[in-house]
């Protein structure tokens, strides 16, 4: 009897289990039918794409230089990753949604009314830095470096090395203008607080820079303009960590105050009982 009830919850355990990987599997194979279907509709449009990326590069380069292709296969296989890379990035709203809908049953009312809107600003935030990317940063590293060739020698670059490289700096502004997310999540979850971090802000700043010399080609424009958004985006996220731990202390007094009420409610009632009871039986005697 007792072995049967064993195999009862075990096999009770195992279907909430079982559950939950079908439906990471179901989102999982959605993720992947979106990537593939907006990949379809940009492939023919591949080599516009790897035209509107090199714009910036294009721009800068002497009156009748070119790119080049090192490799046979670069001039396909190259607008081709570009169009694979590009339809995950578009679909990227689609992908953090699906990871939302799939941990938000699991949350409680106050952590969705707070994860949404982080979501949806680490989604924006991303886009913002990808763009800051393109439109600030590229005309001006590309300006640099081009000037700053030895003389005799022709710029022309590797279409393949070209779009590993603007990648490279995609992903890393796009995951710096993260900072501001980051910081309000580490004061929310306890880590620390705004005045600790408002403390450490020369080693913020310094990190900044590291984080720009590490993540940016080995040239100073990159690296600052890198690194002070960084300290921007700090200083912004700081500012909405005190607000939010603001409105968290008075949530937290409202609470206390309701609960305060509900107990002197309640003393109330039951005081008034005992007299009732009291007087009840004292008609009695």
């Amino acid at each position: 009897m007792s072995e049967h009830n064993s195999s009862t919850r075990s096999e009770e355990q195992e279907q909430p289990f079982l559950s939950h990987l079908f439906e990471l599997r179901d989102r999982l194979l959605r993720v992947v039918l979106v990537v593939v279907l907006i990949f379809a509709g940009l492939f023919s449009f591949a080599n516009d794409l790897y035209h509107i990326l090199a714009t910036p590069l294009l721009k800068q380069l002497p009156v009748g230089s070119s790119m080049i292709a090192t490799e046979v296969a670069s001039p396909f296989l190259t607008p081709f990753k570009l169009a694979l890379v590009a339809s995950i990035f578009m679909a990227m709203p689609f992908i953090l949604y699906q990871a939302w809908a799939f941990i938000a049953p699991g949350l409680y009312k106050h952590e969705k009314r707070l994860a949404f809107p982080l979501l949806f600003s680490s989604i924006v935030l991303f886009y913002v830095g990808m763009a800051f990317a393109y439109y600030v940063v590229f005309p001006l590293v590309f300006g640099f470096l081009v000037t700053t060739a030895p003389q005799g020698v022709a710029v022309m670059t590797d279409i393949s090395k070209y779009l590993d490289f603007v990648l490279k700096l995609f992903f890393a502004f796009g995951v710096a203008f993260e900072v501001p997310i980051a910081t309000i999540l580490l004061v929310l979850a306890g880590v620390t607080t705004p005045d600790d971090l408002a403390s450490k802000r020369a080693y913020i700043i310094v990190a900044a820079f590291v984080v720009g010399m590490l993540l940016t080609p080995p040239d100073i424009i990159s690296q600052t303009l890198l690194a002070l958004p960084m300290w921007m985006l700090f200083e912004i996220g700081l500012f909405f960590s005190r607000i939010l731990l603001r409105q968290r202390a008075d949530r937290e007094k409202e609470v206390e105050e309701e609960e305060k009420a509900e107990t002197e409610q309640d003393n109330e009632l039951d005081k008034a009982i005992v007299e009732e009871e009291n007087i009840n039986s004292t008609n009695k005697d």
